[in-house]
């Protein structure tokens, strides 16, 4: 029998009677991930003018930056896939048409060379404006193409300065295409009107923003960022819901994003076989202004319009997320070979915004749908404060007044009445 230890024993003394010209050369390393499923990552730093404020550990904002840059270089893992695009680099005049066009790819996104790229951010000076919007729409540009997963990670310590072009309304635009992409934002020493633009950037497309005062927590949240591009976590598969459940596009168990209008009601299909408990949840993100109060429902019916079961949650403004869920389970069928019950959910929301706020594209929505082995009491769980009610009310009320006759008898029995005079 052939142990391992003899195995290894062997191997190593084949290797050593190899003559030394037919041994690999170079370190091993793991094998990179195709290009086609490689994950992205564009580093997007702001280089404008204002980047020469020195108030970062007793630095300009801009030393700070490259010092991150150089660290987060040399800890980037080798499956990634990794840009830098810049903003506000080249052009020092004060034409604002021209500067608003100032963004330039610094590193080409694909395998990482660490010197070349530590030698491009080594020449950053700044210079000009700061144009975000574009450098988002570039930026994405930049990185289309494959399966893997994609991370914009923006850089800067101002608001855009090249309105009418929204970076909001840019991001948005973005998350509208489905194509799974995420912008983290990090703001260098921030005021509130930055922080405001930086957090609607990142929620429109379920990012993060960070504020960042010191050299080191830019170093670790950027490094954070792009480990989270090689290590992802689920990424929503885009779908569109319909006006009808007739047309709604059949969904199986898994993650979905969509965009549902202020006020809009959406369906999706779903097939759940005998046996089988209909797990669902829906989120939608208010990434604009919207008035404070606000709902979401979601409702499984019928085919035929019936309702099954429902969940709803109300808002007032105090979160910029609301979800809500639902379980319907299919009890098990008497013959065997039963055909599934189609059932469709039913999104809805109450917002409402201002007139000057735009409703185009609509308020991303991510709905989760999951097929479990249903309990045994099926028509019990389906019922109990999930839609389908009245009976267990009258249950309540009845058993409400059992318990209140029981306990008047025990209270005669244990204090009788005396017979008075």
């Amino acid at each position: 029998m052939i142990t391992r230890r003899r195995l290894v024993t062997g191997a190593c003394a084949l290797l050593m009677a190899l003559p030394l010209g037919l041994l690999p050369t170079g370190t091993a390393s793991a094998e990179p991930a195709s290009d086609e499923n490689a994950p992205k990552v564009e580093l997007t730093l702001d280089v404008s003018g204002s980047m020469r404020k020195r108030d970062i550990d007793g630095r300009s904002r801009m030393a700070a930056a490259k010092q991150a840059f150089n660290e987060v270089i040399d800890a980037v893992p080798d499956e990634v896939q990794l840009g830098i695009r810049t903003l506000g680099a080249r052009y020092r005049g004060d034409d604002r048409k021209v500067g608003c066009k100032d963004t330039h790819q610094l590193y080409r996104v694909g395998p990482l060379d660490r010197t070349e790229a530590k030698t491009s951010v080594a020449t950053l000076a700044p210079t000009g404006w700061t144009p975000i919007g574009p450098a988002l729409r570039a930026a994405a540009d930049d990185l289309e193409g494959g399966e893997g997963s994609r991370r914009i990670v923006l850089i800067t310590d101002g608001e855009d300065t090249c309105a009418p072009l929204d970076p909001c309304v840019v991001a948005r635009e973005i998350a509208a295409k489905g194509i799974h992409l995420t912008v983290d934002t990090l703001g260098l020493v921030p005021d509130a009107k930055t922080r405001e633009q930086l957090s609607c950037i990142a929620e429109a497309t379920g990012g993060t923003y960070t504020s960042v005062r010191h050299t080191e927590e830019l170093t670790d949240r950027v490094n954070q960022l792009v480990d989270r591009t090689a290590d992802p976590v689920a990424v929503p598969e885009a779908t569109e819901g319909a006006r009808t459940c007739s047309r709604a596009p059949k969904l199986r168990p898994g993650l979905y994003s969509d965009r549902e209008k202020f006020g809009q009601h959406r369906f999706y299909r779903v097939e759940v076989p005998p046996g089988k408990e209909l797990r669902a949840s829906v989120s939608i993100g208010a990434d604009r202004a919207v008035h404070n109060d606000y709902g979401v429902l979601l409702r499984a019916v019928t085919v035929h319009g019936r309702e099954i079961v429902r969940g709803s949650e109300a808002g007032d403004g105090r979160t910029d997320l609301i979800s809500t869920g639902l379980r319907y389970p299919k009890a098990p069928a008497d013959e065997d070979e039963a055909p599934p019950e189609t059932v469709c959910l039913q999104v809805s929301n109450s917002f409402s915004a201002p007139a000057s706020v735009k409703t185009e594209p609509g308020l991303p929505l991510e709905l989760t749908v999951d097929l479990v082995e249903s309990p045994r009491e099926a028509a019990d769980v389906a019922s109990f404060g999930l839609g389908r009610g009245w009976w267990m009310l009258g249950v309540l009320t009845l058993s409400g007044l059992l318990a209140g006759l029981l306990w008047g008898w025990l209270s005669r029995w244990r204090n009788p009445v005396r017979r008075g005079n």
